[in-house]
């Protein structure tokens, strides 16, 4: 620090100020590029996340009872599980691939033979979100192409 002053008393008056003004400007650049700028931003996000979730929030609130009674019931078509397994497969193309559908209990298997994969994981799923039929166990082994199996399913019907 010493020296920093030896250097600036060397200096003449004219120079001390330009030294002195450059000084106070790069300290008000870095003060505001530096510190300000960044400051501002992240308080600026932070305020529209905060007014993006809060619409989310009133969205949710305006909408939870049309979203709980969507989510509690699956669909009641009134049709007995082996109907709705065999008619929602045929939908989701397996109807070459279903070898059987038999009631079991409450529930249904279906033996399915060289089925998509995907379209049996569509069909699945559906069976489950809509119907309510959920897979109590699963079988799986490839067949001989890529992309096709061969499978045991046995669904189960919630109680009501």
């Amino acid at each position: 620090m010493n020296k920093l002053r030896t250097w600036y008393s060397g200096l003449q008056e004219r120079e001390q100020r330009t030294v002195a003004i450059g000084a106070i400007g790069l300290a008000v650049l870095i003060l505001v590029g530096g510190i300000l700028l960044p400051l501002q931003s992240a308080v600026s996000s932070a305020v529209k996340r905060n007014d993006t979730k809060r619409a989310d929030l009133a969205w949710m609130q305006a909408h939870a009872a049309e979203i709980r009674a969507a989510g509690e019931q699956p669909a009641d078509t009134g049709e007995a599980p082996v109907v709705v397994v065999d008619r929602v497969g045929r939908a989701a193309g397996l109807a070459s691939s279903l070898r059987g559908t038999q009631p079991e209990g409450t529930g249904v298997r279906v033996q399915l033979e060289a089925a998509p994969f995907d379209a049996m994981l569509s069909w699945v799923t559906t069976l489950d979100a809509r119907y309510g039929l959920a897979v109590e166990s699963i079988t799986v082994d490839r067949a001989a192409r890529p992309g096709v199996v061969n499978a045991s399913i046995s669904f189960a019907q919630p109680q009501r």
